[in-house]
Order: structure tokens, then sequence, then C-alpha cells
């Protein structure tokens, strides 16, 4: 692990006000459909989860990815995981604070590994320069005016070496490193990475982390083709609001947009 990581569980571990850390207790599933859909299921039949725990799985076969999309994973081979989380300390309104938190945590972590050129594609796609190494899909579930939890489902390539042809953007670890990676270990370092973040968010770092999340925006400031109701524009990435919907520029025009009103157009980058 390096150094930022160890001196910040260091400090992670000592604060008495929080004392979670992620991925204390590990469920490993040999092969499940999804572990977002496991973790939900069991919550709702009362399976008594603390808070932090992970449900890993060796063989994830219809993993959720945004707007209903599946997130294809080769057995053995990738990170592909859910965490409970139950954050309390947030007003559901403010949902897509946790969705920075987490996409920041997934850059720490590749960083040591990767270096440079660490991007997060709108609202939460992992990129490596114009490659797409992973994902996050975060469920919510709020009891009235609570938000009770938060099922943080994350997926990342590590090992895998063929992609579907169709999916041009895909990459691992490994297709981009030429080495082998130990699944067990990046686990690890990776929740560790999320303990911290989500300690910091706790504490009240908001703006500083949107200002961070703002700074690894894909294709900030450039000019990139966009798909609206199936029409492709011209626009550029200035920003992301409070309430996670993307600002575009259009010509001097200021825009936002949900995540279903709004696509990069891929190929054409």
């Amino acid at each position: 692990m390096n150094s930022f990581s160890f001196n910040a569980i260091k400090t992670l571990q000592s604060n008495t006000f929080l004392g979670l850390i992620v991925g204390e207790n590990i469920i490993t599933l040999q092969r499940v459909s999804s572990t977002n859909d496991y973790l939900k299921s069991n919550l709702s039949n009362s399976t008594p989860y603390s808070e932090g725990t992970v449900i890993m799985a060796e063989d994830q076969y219809a993993g959720k990815g945004q707007a209903g999309n599946i997130w294809r994973s080769e057995a053995g081979q990738n990170l592909t995981f859910s965490i409970l989380l139950n954050p309390l300390f947030l007003p559901p309104a403010e949902q897509f604070k946790l969705n920075i938190a987490v996409s920041l945590s997934i850059l720490d972590f590749l960083k040591p590994i990767v270096g440079k050129d660490l991007f997060i594609k709108w609202p939460n796609d992992i990129y490596i320069g114009n490659k797409k190494i992973g994902g996050i899909l975060i469920e919510n579930i709020i009891r009235g005016k609570n938000w009770k939890h938060a099922i943080v489902g994350i997926g990342l390539n590590i090992n895998q070496t063929y992609f579907d042809p169709n999916s041009a953007r895909a990459a691992s670890l490994k297709s981009l490193l030429h080495k082998h990676f130990d699944l067990k270990q990046l686990l690890t370092d990776c929740c560790h990475c999320i303990s911290i973040r989500y300690q910091e968010l706790h504490s009240k770092s908001y703006l500083k982390q949107k200002e961070e999340y703002k700074s690894y925006l894909f294709r900030l400031n450039q000019r990139s083709l966009f798909s609206i109701n199936g029409v492709t524009v011209e626009g550029m990435v200035i920003d992301v609001n409070d309430e996670g919907k993307l600002l575009v520029n259009f010509n001097g025009h200021m825009t936002d947009f949900g995540i279903k009103e709004i696509s990069f157009v891929i190929d054409k980058l």
C-alpha cells in the first residue's frame, strides 16, 4: 500500500466519530447476477449487515451499469463488488455528494498504479486516457426523509484482456500496463481509499471534493460532440452542479443535463 493510504488509514482508525473501515467484512460469492441486487435483496429480508460490508463476486454475469446498461465482466479476472454504506449524515437531496467521494476514491486507488491520465466521465465512469477502465453505480434506499442505505456498486477491469469488439473503449489494467495483478490485494487497497474519502465527506469536505471531481472531468473545457434526443451537437463540459447535473456550454449558452438527457458521442472523440 502507498504511504498516503497507510497514513490516512491510521488517521481514520483513530477517529472516534466515524470508526468505519470499508471492507472489514468481505463476503465473497462464487457466482451472482449482480452484487448490488444481492445486497439489496438481503437488506430487504432484514439480513443484518454492518456498514462497510463488501459483497465481492468472482463471477458477476449481469452487473448493473448506468441507465439500465449491463456491465459485462470475465469471471475471475476483475473487481466486481458492492459496499453497504449508511450515509445518515446527508439528506437524500445531496446524494450526488457520495458519487463524488466514491469516484475520487477510485482515482486515489488507481494513481499509484497508472500515474496520470485518469478521468471521470460524468457521472461516474472511470477512464484512463480515452479508455474505460471501470464504473460506479450507487443505488439509494430512502426511508421517509432519511437516506437509510447506499449500495455502492463498483466494477473495475483488472486482468481481462478480451473485450466485446463493440466496446472499443473498454480496457483493463493488464491490457494497458501488460502485467498481472493480485485481485485480493487490489480490493483491500481500494476499500482503504473509499474509507478515506467517506471520512472526508463525513467531515464536511464536500467543496474540496467537488473541486477535485471537476478537475478530473473527462474532456473538461474541450470541444466535444454530444447526443441529445438523438441529435448530435457540439459543446463543452464546464462543470457539474450540486444536483449532479452536467453543465455544458453551447456557444455561450449554458445548459444543465441529467443522466439520461445527454451522452458523449464517444466514437467521434
